[in-house]
């Protein structure tokens, strides 16, 4: 009888051969197919040499080399290649075997495939995966959820191959049903897009406002990687910046400044915007890719709009320095609570039951915004488990109302020398409009209710109680619909 595997993975990309390389490193037979076969021959000959991994030429004999449940990981591109992936197993799979989708795919499309694999008896899992390739190879974040019922089956080769926190505990656990698991990876990717804005914008204050030069700047980045700010992003922004290349030149110099995307981090802007929840900073963080993109235009505007930014003339640079860090602290501090009232909105809204602080600790190791920050997110809910925002927490609130100072200096000074740091800012903005108990909004409800007749709430009476005012007298006592888009 011919050896089966514990598991198959479908998706020979780096991702793919290093999640492989992972699980059968952690003892598992993996068995593996790609729809351009010539990779798998060329990952058994290469990489795969010496390991027990088996090829597969079709799917009808990859799944025959499974054994039962048969547990199949794709990691193929999101979309329409996932759909046309699980179209061509099901025909070979059984009732009760299992699809893992690792990719990173909308979490709307793994709920829709959850439910209609349901109806042929297979289970499905969505588990977004984080760490790149390395993480990959050596253990990254994953966040599996969809069909409860695949996990026990699951659970042991997915948390040997994830990262551990240093007690040992792995940086993967069940998130729920349906598309929870890609909800929470892409929450993980906003965040990461909001993290990543807000160095580049200490990046640039540190260039212009400073004048500082790149050994400087890594050096600055490695102090803060020693302190409150240590990430993996702090980190390797610290070797990026000293990097040069064999002619001696820093090889961040020579990059063009246009960022690309894949779209998750406009996913959860716009997740934001359907559930109602301000999420400002990641926000501003895809809209300053976008603008990024336009360089020609911007090279254009530079000619006819530009204006020479004058270094400031500081007593003390550390200070400033100091500055910076602090705002670049509260700031993250806003984009996770921002995060997290998105996760709330999400429980609301598709009835799942996530649990905020083991979250933060899938996100501990492993993936790309790991930090030490996460342990103090973890230690809040930890405290209390119905904490309602993240900037009630006695650390997070002391340490945001303890940045406040240093945070409007870097901001205003910014906006004084025209350096846009849209990150910082809409986190301070926002920061000042959560804690304000009264904003300007009655006006706008007013300006509504004179040009539609939306109507509006009294301060003096009950909410949910609605008032109209004919303000111009013409209008008559008919109103519109109340209702929230």
């Amino acid at each position: 009888m011919s050896k089966k595997a514990d598991i198959g993975l479908i998706g020979l990309a780096v991702m793919g051969q290093n999640l492989v390389l992972n699980m059968n490193d952690k003892g598992y037979t993996v068995a593996v197919f790609n729809r351009t076969t010539a990779k798998v021959d060329r990952f058994l000959a290469n990489e795969a040499k010496g390991h027990d991994i088996l090829g597969a030429q079709n799917v009808e004999e990859f799944v025959g080399m499974l054994k039962r449940p048969r547990k199949v990981m794709l990691m193929v591109k999101a979309g329409n290649p996932v759909d046309a992936t699980i179209e061509g197993l099901v025909p070979y799979l059984e009732e009760g075997d299992i699809i893992i989708d690792g990719g990173n795919s909308h979490f709307p499309d793994s709920t829709r495939r959850m439910k209609a694999l349901a109806e042929k008896g297979i289970l499905f899992v969505g588990a977004g995966v984080s760490g790149g390739e390395v993480g990959a190879r050596f253990g990254p974040s994953i966040m599996p959820g969809g069909a409860k019922d695949a996990w026990p089956h699951i659970k042991p080769i997915l948390q040997d191959a994830a990262a551990k926190v240093a007690d040992g505990t792995p940086c993967c656990d069940w998130l729920g049903t349906e598309g929870a698991g890609h909800f929470v990876k892409m929450v993980h990717n906003g965040i990461e897009y909001g993290d990543m804005q807000m160095i580049c914008e200490a990046y640039d204050l540190m260039k212009h406002a400073l004048g500082m030069s790149n050994v400087e700047m890594s050096a600055t980045f490695a102090e803060w990687n020693a302190g409150k700010l240590d990430s993996y992003l702090i980190e390797i922004t610290k070797d990026i910046l000293a990097y040069q290349d064999e002619d001696g030149m820093y090889v961040v110099d020579a990059i063009l400044d246009t960022a690309g995307q894949k779209g998750t981090g406009k996913w959860t802007a716009v997740a934001a915007l359907d559930a109602g929840s301000p999420l400002t900073l990641i926000g501003e963080a895809v809209f300053a890719r976008f603008l990024s993109a336009l360089k020609d235009e911007r090279v254009e505007a530079a000619k006819q709009l530009g204006r020479e930014i004058t270094p400031l003339d500081v007593a003390d640079k550390a200070e400033f320095v100091d500055a910076i860090s602090e705002a670049l602290y509260a700031s993250k501090i806003i984009s996770y609570a921002q995060g997290y009232m998105l996760f709330k909105a999400a429980v609301d809204e598709y009835g799942w039951e996530l649990d905020y602080g083991m979250i933060a600790m899938l996100w501990r190791e492993g993936c790309i915004i790991r930090a030490a920050f996460l342990d103090k997110i973890k230690e809040a809910y930890d405290a209390d488990p119905e904490l309602e925002n993240l900037l009630f927490a006695p650390y997070f609130k002391e340490q945001v109302q303890g940045a406040e100072a240093a945070w409007r200096k870097v901001v205003s000074k910014a906006v004084e020398l025209g350096i846009p740091v849209p990150a910082m800012s809409s986190a301070l903005a926002f920061y000042d409009g959560y804690r304000r108990e009264r904003l300007p909004a009655n006006l706008l409800q007013a300006q509504r209710d004179f040009f539609g007749a939306h109507t509006y709430e009294r301060l003096d009476k009950s909410r949910g109680e609605f008032f109209h005012t004919n303000w111009t007298g013409e209008g008559g006592d008919i109103t519109s619909t109340t209702y929230n888009a």
